[in-house]
């Protein structure tokens, strides 16, 4: 059976001021794809997902969508009324399920218990839209997404805390088409697992940005490649992609330089032609257009150079002694670090993980100097000079040219001892051409414009380099060239990061931010962790006390297609919680419909029911994924 197609861009091209994006591109996704938009920054990328979700109308082309596919689309900076809440931005107010919800929670309050009337036809409302699982799933997204005062106001909330509503948003509307754009930004890690668990177990169709590697690995089956205004097909994984594409690149230079032999010989034989031609002469000379074309189409390598070195580091770098911090909130009092010790000694690389909100960014506020502790000190060295690229976007005067915003740090810029680069020179290794170098600022995508923020921190050579979220909205290009830098840096490296593989790839140990104040330094990368991890959960579960337990065994990247003797037996066990908690529930709707009118029960058995709809959403997915496998 043909697969059939939800979305297709029909000859789409667009420019963006004097600037060429794209031009006549063609391509479908089928239901149940499954595909990643990659390219470097400036490529069209973003530009080309608003297309599809008719946000901006290309300059020629057009989309085609099938009749009656709902497309959910979740921008990078989502656009939220300032005016709403946090649950009125993401359900639809005036749908029966919602009205439902709200009815029965009004039903159950303390002044209206005793309307037993008005309960029992709210529970009942609540069974005939099954709106238990409905707001089961609410309560699970919200506090996934760490959203969980849905009372609070838009207008309160951080940047990246808007962008976790928009998903919440997206994550109930359950679209058949999901367009996005860097989903993982401003997500913890754990969330990150668990959408990517979400998506890589449903027949979802997804077309998503990112830089995640491991991620776009374990979600994707499908790459698009955005490059030179073209767009490129790759039934691959990433790693597979890479080899793709510099096949794909050595035929493109091989064919550029086969066609421009042959401009060479025609452009020798149309200057020796006399002005008056035949028809095959003037064949041959409109041929000539194409053969130039074709010569002068030679695909761009990865050019980006990165060779900066650092300053010589002292004796002492950065010394903490008894360090707390903690700060008054809406929530009462935070405590961020409880009696923090550390002395960080020459060429230490550590990664920060924590959810969010744990402190993290708070932590490094304080190691800089931007924030003083609450208790304790903080001794830095006299020849510690750090480098911060933080999570905030940069703010740049959009009017400047992009090469003044490097030429205000110096004309000249020491590379290396005894190396000295222009600054014009500089943005070429950084990837900025010269003929853009001469243009506003305004006029660079928001990946072009951290990719010139962290070279004007790396302009300064500092030997203690911290990268809070570095991944974000830098394209993949950009990040193999930095990651290839900071395995070679000579300094103290801190990396705040929710990108699992720069995580594994670049740093030694970890401190686990874990709440309240603590702090664990974890000897190994993030692999290790998830690894020691899992183990502990095993243990736990396989513990006498909890031996008839069942254990969802954890998601693989890789998996084999047929089940194993133990996922075969996982699958009959798992068919019978399924069948038990079906039963479950079905007893408490009866209790929750027998018009008692204890609080208490009510309050007991409501409870009780969002945990059986939880559990039994958890293993219907777990099913599903085993039964496939069958």
């Amino acid at each position: 059976m043909a697969a059939i197609n939800l979305i297709s861009g029909e000859h789409l091209s667009k420019t963006y001021g004097d600037r060429f994006l794209f031009n006549d591109l063609n391509f479908g996704i089928s239901q149940g794809e499954k595909v990643a938009l990659v390219g470097k920054n400036g490529a069209g990328k973003s530009t080309l997902l608003k297309i599809l979700a008719k946000i901006t109308t290309p300059d020629k082309g057009e989309v085609s969508l099938r009749q009656g596919v709902r497309v959910g689309y979740l921008a990078q900076d989502p656009d939220l009324p300032e005016n709403k809440t946090i649950w009125e931005a993401i359900v639809q107010a005036d749908s029966p399920t919602i009205t439902a919800i709200r009815n029965y929670e009004d039903s159950i309050l303390p002044e209206n218990i005793e309307d037993a009337e008005r309960m029992e036809k709210a529970m009942n409302e609540m069974e005939r839209l099954d709106a238990w699982a409905y707001d089961a799933k609410i309560k699970e997204v919200t506090s996934k997404l760490g959203l969980e005062d849905t009372e609070k106001s838009i207008s309160k909330l951080s940047g990246g805390q808007k962008k976790r509503v928009a998903l919440a948003k997206l994550l109930l509307d359950e679209p058949d088409l999901w367009l996005l754009d860097e989903p993982t930004n401003h997500l913890d890690l754990a969330t990150i697992e668990w959408l990517e668990n979400y998506w890589a177990s449903s027949n979802t169709t997804l077309l998503l940005i990112t830089h995640d590697r491991y991620f776009l690995d374990k979600i994707c089956n499908r790459i698009f490649e955005l490059d030179n205004g073209h767009i490129y097909r790759y039934e691959a994984n990433y790693g597979q992609f890479l080899e793709l594409k510099s096949e794909r690149i050595a035929q493109a230079h091989t064919e550029a330089d086969k066609a421009h032999q042959l401009m060479k010989k025609e452009l020798d034989w149309i200057r020796r032609q006399p002005k008056a031609r035949g028809t095959k002469a003037k064949y041959r000379v409109e041929a000539f257009d194409g053969i130039k074309e074709k010569a002068s189409n030679r695909p761009e390598g990865n050019n980006m150079n990165i060779e900066f070195g650092a300053k010589r580091q002292g004796k002492k770098i950065i010394e903490l002694h008894d360090v707390s911090f903690d700060f008054q909130s809406e929530r009462g009092t935070q405590k961020i670090l409880n009696q923090f010790n550390y002395k960080f000694v020459r060429g230490e690389r550590i990664g920060i993980i924590g959810k969010n909100g744990a402190g993290k960014s708070t932590f490094l506020s304080l190691l800089t100097g931007a924030l003083e502790p609450t208790k304790g000190h903080i001794e830095k060295g006299e020849n510690t000079h750090f480098g911060y690229y933080t999570q905030m976007p940069p703010s740049f005067d959009d009017s400047m040219r992009v090469i003044e915003v490097i030429q205000q740090i110096g004309e000249m810029a020491t590379v290396s001892e005894g190396h000295q680069v222009s600054a014009s020179q500089l943005l070429t290794q950084f990837n900025f051409p010269p003929a853009q170098q001469y243009k506003n600022v305004g006029t660079l995508s928001g990946g072009e414009k951290r990719r010139l923020q962290l070279l004007q921190i790396l302009i300064k050579m500092p030997n203690f380099l911290i990268l809070d979220e570095p991944t974000n909205d830098l394209d993949l290009q950009t990040l193999s060239v930095l990651e290839e830098f900071l395995s070679n840096y000579g300094g103290c490296l801190i990396l705040v990061s929710h990108d699992r593989y720069f995580l594994d790839n670049l740093v030694e140990h970890l401190f686990v931010f874990e709440g309240e104040g603590k702090i664990r330094d974890f000897n190994g990368n993030y692999t290790d962790f998830r690894e020691e991890e899992t183990e502990k959960l095993k243990e736990a579960q396989n513990k006498p006390s909890n031996k008839n337990a069942h254990s969802i065994a954890p998601v693989k990247t890789n998996f084999s297609n047929k089940l194993s003797f133990k996922e075969k037996q996982e699958l009959e066990q798992t068919e019978k919680e399924i069948e038990k908690l079906t039963e479950q529930k079905e007893e408490l709707v009866k209790l929750m419909n027998s018009g008692e009118t204890d609080y208490d029960k009510i309050s007991k058995w409501s409870a009780e029911m969002e945990i059986i709809v939880n559990s039994l959403d958890e293993k219907e997915m777990r099913w599903l994924e085993l039964s496939e496998r069958e």
